[in-house]
């Protein structure tokens, strides 16, 4: 089960190094301790025997010959000048192993003392011409001249050995207690000469794995940053190199690289659709792809109120006629350029060319850009012309239709061949209002739904040309007026 999450990397060198640490720590302690306890245990061993062998041989004579006073005066001696001895025993075992000399006192004339277990004494008294050395624990709580020297429960070692004539007949044996406490208080001060190195060692591993942690993280933060900011657009941005040689170098170097990559592409991709803009106009894509230009399948569609507006040149066939293609091509292209910067200027945008004709779309709430567009367009126009004039070339005409109505914009064709469009009855009936130009030879023409539709109608200088008009494929009469061209308007 995961308790927690980590997710600084400085945050998991520091927790990785502490928990490194501590566990060297707690190694070194319990193999200090262990080190230590061993060391001190095998010293009590050798002086607990040594001390029981020394004693055995110079009591041999005062035991052999019953002086038993003196040998109880030796031991209270050694109890008072050694803290360490818990007590000292001395039996007979001439008299069936009766304690004749103890310290404390109170053990004399006992056959089997209840201060250690069973076990303990027959160990003990079974020795011949051996020592012997074992770690028990005593029964209750001994005392000697008023102090406490174990307590129950506490662990003792005992040394034993038998006390012998030169013949080698045993004819006592002698048992000393000694207290661990010294070694555990060795045991216990190296552990704490062992905790105080490991928490030097620990605080100096804390700094060291800090500074480690701020050389590693600080670098990954400022990546962290520089991506950031490429996330936000800033694609010209790149990390510093701070780190030359390492992996983390390597790493801001592959992330400029792939930065600057990332610019190239982008920068291509910027110029495509800047291109592609230029064949499908942006208001045209918002209505068919509100979601990108990727988006855009074959057969999606959106219908929309819009004012539809056609142009057209006056004789453009014979004209052409005369001229080469490459003289087509160049006055075609110079001529739309007047034509689309008007356009442009009055709020529409070009759905096609036809030829020489222009379809141009306004999708306003009211017609008054689509007047207006007409009006730039004839002043274009003029500008144009006089160009033309100034070279020797004749002067060209125009003819523009406007009509309002519901279309439906979409894309038509199949997935690897799409084009926009604008399909409904009103695009073919603006289409017929520019035919009507040449019949009524009038500049611009426009249908009632245009002039109904007008904001500012005072604006523009109308004139009814009919009343009642059938165009080309449309069963109802329509009326149509007349947009009077000023080229001095200016909008």
């Amino acid at each position: 089960m995961k308790f927690f999450t980590v997710r600084s990397i400085r945050t998991q060198i520091m927790a990785s190094t502490t928990l490194l640490i501590l566990a060297l720590v707690g190694a070194v302690v319990t193999v200090w301790a262990k080190s230590e306890s061993n060391l001190y245990y095998r010293e009590k061993v050798r002086e607990a025997s040594f001390f029981s062998k020394v004693l055995s041989y110079s009591y041999v004579n005062e035991l052999a010959e019953g002086n038993w006073s003196q040998i109880r005066l030796n031991i209270d001696m050694m109890l008072k000048e050694n803290e360490d001895f818990v007590y000292v025993l001395v039996s007979d075992a001439r008299q069936d192993n009766l304690i004749v000399a103890a310290s404390p006192g109170e053990f004399q004339n006992q056959h089997i003392p209840d201060i250690v277990p069973l076990e303990a004494t027959n160990k003990a008294l079974a020795l011949s011409q051996k020592s012997s050395v074992q770690e028990i624990f005593v029964l209750r709580e001994i005392q000697f001249s008023g102090t406490t020297r174990a307590k129950r429960g506490e662990r003792v070692m005992e040394a034993a050995s038998d006390i012998h004539l030169l013949s080698g007949k045993k004819i006592g044996t002698l048992r000393i207690g000694l207290s661990l406490g010294r070694i555990d208080r060795a045991v216990g001060n190296a552990v704490n000469q062992a905790l105080m190195v490991g928490i030097v060692g620990l605080v100096v591993g804390l700094v060291f794995a800090y500074i480690l942690a701020q050389h590693l993280s600080h670098p990954i933060g400022r990546l962290q940053v520089s991506a950031a900011k490429i996330a936000g657009g800033d694609l010209q941005h790149r990390a510093e190199i701070n780190h030359r040689g390492d992996e983390i170098g390597a790493l801001a170097t592959s992330f400029n690289e792939m930065s600057a990559a990332l610019q190239v592409s982008f920068t291509k991709l910027q110029k495509t659709l800047d291109a592609f803009e230029r064949f499908v106009p942006n208001k045209f894509i918002l209505a068919i792809a509100p979601q990108g230009v990727e988006n855009i399948e074959v057969g999606v569609a959106s219908m929309r109120r819009m004012t539809i507006l056609f142009c057209d040149i006056r004789g453009y066939t014979s004209m052409s006629e005369v001229m080469a293609p490459i003289e087509i091509f160049t006055f075609l292209n110079d001529y739309l350029a007047c034509m689309g910067q008007a356009i442009d200027q009055a709020g529409g945008f070009i759905d096609k060319y036809i030829g020489d004709a222009i379809m141009a779309l306004f999708d306003d709430a009211a017609t008054d850009g689509a007047l207006k567009a007409a009006i730039l367009m004839h002043q274009a126009l003029d500008q144009f012309n006089d160009r033309r004039s100034q070279t020797g070339l004749p002067k060209i005409s125009v003819g523009i239709g406007i009509h309002r109505g519901n279309v439906v914009m979409g894309t038509v064709g199949f997935t690897s061949r799409i084009e926009s469009t604008v399909i409904g009855d009103a695009v073919n009936v603006a289409a017929r209002i520019e035919g009507l130009t040449k019949q009524y030879d009038r500049q611009v023409l426009l249908s009632e739904s245009v002039v109904s539709s007008l904001s500012y109608p005072e604006a523009f200088s109308l004139r009814l040309v009919d009343q009642a008009v059938k165009v080309k494929g449309k069963d109802e009469a329509i009326a149509i007026y007349e947009l009077k061209v000023n080229s001095q308007d200016q909008y």
